[in-house]
């Protein structure tokens, strides 16, 4: 890796502002103090930052508990992201690992290890996601088994795939889900002739939503949580 690109991912810096640190011969590199971004660095070289060594993190990961009004995106011109919620660096080189609705709240992963967040979004990997739903009507006695055999959304050509709907209330459900289609749990109950006025996401797949975390808190994942997708 070149020493600029290091830098720039070890102290959070751009590449001009890497450049401004090189001249002012800050940076060492197996003791040498090295003023060029284009020099090659090893896995194994030390690179010292005014006498502190600097290292690459590993891949990062993360649970927030998503807050309402904030959308899954790095840039939107009308709304906030969750992305201004991290104080992280170089958190815009993280992603989404299954994105949530503006107006829906609750588990929301991110990290920077695309293999990871491929086994929980990724239909084939069958990870569940359950969504606490409160509906505007009380639910019809028919809905789950419809939801068992999968339904048809507006604009689909294939049937949802089968989902578990438990009843807690008229009104309030848990829905679990293998997919993750645009709007999917709100298409679902507009399928069946309801309508969805709240949703939160409790789980994905093994993992909880920390129920310390408040609305738009985040915390990183435990090395036990990371495994629970690897297994």
């Amino acid at each position: 890796m070149r020493l600029d690109k290091f830098l720039c991912e070890t102290l959070g810096v751009t590449r001009k502002q890497a450049a401004r640190v090189l001249k002012s011969e800050a940076i060492t590199v197996n003791g040498e103090v090295i003023k060029s971004g284009a020099v090659k660095v090893s896995d194994d070289a030390e690179v010292e930052f005014e006498g502190q060594r600097l290292m690459l993190s590993g891949p990062r990961y993360f649970m927030m508990h998503k807050p309402a009004g904030v959308v899954c995106s790095h840039e939107d011109a009308f709304n906030p992201t969750v992305f201004v919620l991290l104080e992280e660096v170089n958190a815009e080189k993280l992603h989404i690992a299954g994105r949530l609705d503006a107006d829906t709240t609750g588990l929301l992963l991110l990290t920077d290890d695309g293999q990871w967040s491929h086994r929980i979004t990724s239909p084939k990997h069958k990870c569940d996601k359950t969504y606490r739903v409160w509906l505007a009507d009380p639910l019809a006695d028919d809905v789950a088994a419809q939801f068992e055999q999968g339904v048809m959304l507006r604009g689909e050509k294939e049937e949802t795939l089968p989902a578990k709907l438990e009843k807690v209330d008229e009104c309030e459900v848990l829905l679990t889900i293998q997919e993750g289609k645009y709007h999917q749990v709100k298409r679902m109950f507009a399928a069946v002739g309801n309508r969805v006025e709240a949703l939160h996401r409790e789980s994905v797949g093994p993992l909880c939503l920390d129920d310390s975390l408040e609305p738009g808190e985040y915390r990183p994942l435990t090395a036990d949580e990371v495994a629970m997708f690897i297994k």
